[in-house]
């Protein structure tokens, strides 16, 4: 099977299943989560303002680049969460597909 089909194969079955699959965030997890989502939106929505108030570019493009920093963090977090407990649990249910799923994301996230 060539890994375009096994992209395909995977998208389809994340379409059907993810509405069954859960995370297995801890409280404190997700209260961290959020909180840096939270500020995130902020950030957006002071450069949604800057852009409004006809700030200079270079300023705009250095919180752009300042949110986009926080964004892969968050990423960063949730990938490596995802992996120890998700990615483990479905390699030890000899789910190894997972493994191909992991790689799709990890491509994803590094355009």
């Amino acid at each position: 099977m060539s890994k375009e089909m096994i992209a395909m194969e995977i998208e389809e079955q994340d379409m059907h299943c993810s509405a069954e699959r859960k995370s297995h965030h801890s409280d404190k997890m997700k209260s961290n989560l959020l909180t840096r989502l939270n500020r995130i939106e902020g950030q957006i929505r002071g450069v949604k303002g800057m852009i409004e108030r006809d700030t200079y570019c270079d300023d705009v493009l250095t919180q752009l680049s300042a949110i986009q920093s926080a964004l892969n963090s968050v990423g960063k977090l949730l990938l490596e969460g995802h992996m120890r407990s998700c990615v483990v649990e479905r390699i030890q249910e000899g789910e190894l597909e997972v493994i191909d799923e992991l790689l799709i994301t990890v491509k994803k996230l590094m355009k």
